[in-house]
């Protein structure tokens, strides 16, 4: 196991979670794309007794038989729950260093848009060589964001 933070985007919400696997998986069903507003989202699974919450999220009751936590402030989707089960998904993206997980399956294929899948070849572009991104943060802040 290993002890991992994250949280929103502008800091309200933090969580420390003890992570036992590098296993993550995308969910590509119509619930979870109506939440984020993506076609799929990437979660991780933990042990809801392994996740310590610095302040306790906002939660959405999804469905009649889920609810999933996030920020009022800024809307970060954090992750999602049954109520009555003892574990929950975390969203990969909101751990300050989701480079730790990797894909191991894909959830919910019945909603999946296939042409989001296997983007290899398109055009890559760096945010940094963005110019004029790249002007807007040094004009609005000094840096570049981390």
């Amino acid at each position: 196991m290993t002890e991992m933070t994250g949280g929103c985007a502008c800091g309200r919400v933090r969580f420390t979670a003890e992570v036992g696997s590098d296993d993550a998986y995308l969910c590509h069903c119509r619930m979870c794309q109506r939440a984020t507003g993506s076609l799929s989202i990437a979660f991780t699974n933990v042990l809801k007794a392994a996740v310590r919450w610095q302040r306790e999220p906002d939660w959405y009751v999804s469905s009649p038989i889920a609810r999933r936590p996030y920020c009022r402030e800024c809307g970060t989707s954090l992750g999602f729950e049954y109520p009555d089960h003892h574990k929950m998904d975390l969203t990969v993206a909101s751990f300050d260093d989701p480079s730790r997980f990797a894909p191991t399956a894909h959830f919910g294929a019945e909603s999946m848009h296939r042409a989001w899948i296997d983007t290899h070849g398109l055009p890559e572009m760096r945010a940094d060589q963005y110019q004029s991104l790249t002007d807007r943060w040094m004009n609005a802040i000094g840096k570049l964001p981390d």
